[in-house]
């Protein structure tokens, strides 16, 4: 196809393996212009034709629509430009999709209701505001308006789904989600903070009583409760030791001086109790798994599962309480 001949639309078929439908219909759109027509009125086209044509297939393979490929050939838009844009929305189009397929994966595992269903597709659609001011109503009921800074207990307990999500990020984050509207589980979650403060408070003032005022000007905290547990009675699990065996006294034992020596309070039964329920609202299990799955929507490693050490010790020292 060279110089000024022109071809009937049957002729720019064949050399382009095109459809004459096809060819008419590009025509009709504007998308390639005859050239002129015949004397009998039939169109006629030249070589620019059938180069348009060669692009047009590539560019709808792409998804790209016709009154855009129109203003690509008219170089009215750059085909860079185009690609660019167009590459967006499919990544747009890819993350609807992969949040759909979550959903759907998600609603067949649990063989969830059609009223759960509904819920978790419209958890997973949230856009990135009404994310945050979900996980915002949350934090503000577990941590809000208490009387220390608490920002970066905040900063380590917020979800931050990423952009291109995994599937089990989305899963992750729709179970999450779902806890974080629950206003008894944001309850239980100050509860534990106000205790945990109240130990605190209570070390800080022991330790000032003791030293002079040098931890009430801002020394490092001292562990609280739940790690004290954590550090003494993993060892007992590992040796597989019984809450309830004569071993586990000197565990107890241990746990419980240091939590008096923490609070500056002596180790009597009120402090016993305290401990107690301490930490049976730190074990509630909702707890560790918000834990858990606050790492799989930030892509961090697994936690440490608390729920042995707190119920083993809450176990034994339940049973030594009185």
């Amino acid at each position: 196809m060279n110089g000024d001949t022109l071809y009937s639309i049957g002729e720019l078929a064949r050399r382009t393996g095109l459809t004459v439908k096809a060819i008419r219909f590009y025509s009709d759109c504007g998308i390639v212009p005859p050239t002129g027509r015949s004397p009998a009125g039939h169109r006629l086209y030249d070589t620019d034709a059938a180069a348009r044509l060669e692009l047009v297939r590539p560019l709808r393979d792409l998804g790209i629509d016709l009154p855009t490929i129109r203003k690509v050939l008219d170089r009215e838009l750059s085909l860079a430009q185009v690609a660019a844009a167009h590459a967006e929305a499919l990544s747009t189009q890819i993350r609807v999709l992969r949040l759909r397929r979550a959903v759907a994966t998600a609603v067949a595992r649990r063989g969830s209701t059609p009223e759960e269903t509904d819920l978790m597709h419209r958890l997973a659609r949230l856009s990135e505001d009404e994310r945050r001011r979900l996980v915002g109503g949350f934090l503000d009921t577990a941590f809000g308006g208490l009387d220390a800074d608490l920002t970066g207990i905040r900063r380590t307990m917020t979800p931050e789904l990423p952009d291109d999500p995994e599937d089990e990020q989305v899963e992750a984050w729709i179970e999450l989600a779902g806890m974080a509207r629950d206003p008894e589980f944001g309850a239980l979650m100050r509860r534990v903070t106000e205790q945990h403060l109240a130990d605190q408070h209570g070390a800080d003032q022991h330790g000032a009583d003791q030293h002079g005022a040098g931890r009430a000007r801002g020394d490092v905290p001292r562990p609280g409760a739940v790690a004290m547990v954590r550090d003494h009675v993993a060892p007992a699990l590992a040796a597989g030791v019984d809450s309830a065996s004569p071993q586990a006294d000197a565990v107890v034992a241990a746990v419980v001086a240091r939590y008096a020596d923490l609070v500056g309070h002596p180790d009597d039964s009120a402090l016993r109790h305290r401990l107690l329920t301490l930490l049976e609202t730190a074990n509630d299990p909702r707890r560790e798994a918000y834990l858990r799955l606050l790492a799989v929507v930030n892509g961090w490693p697994p936690p440490e599962p608390l729920t042995p050490a707190l119920t083993w010790f809450v176990q034994a020292l339940r049973a030594r309480a009185s």
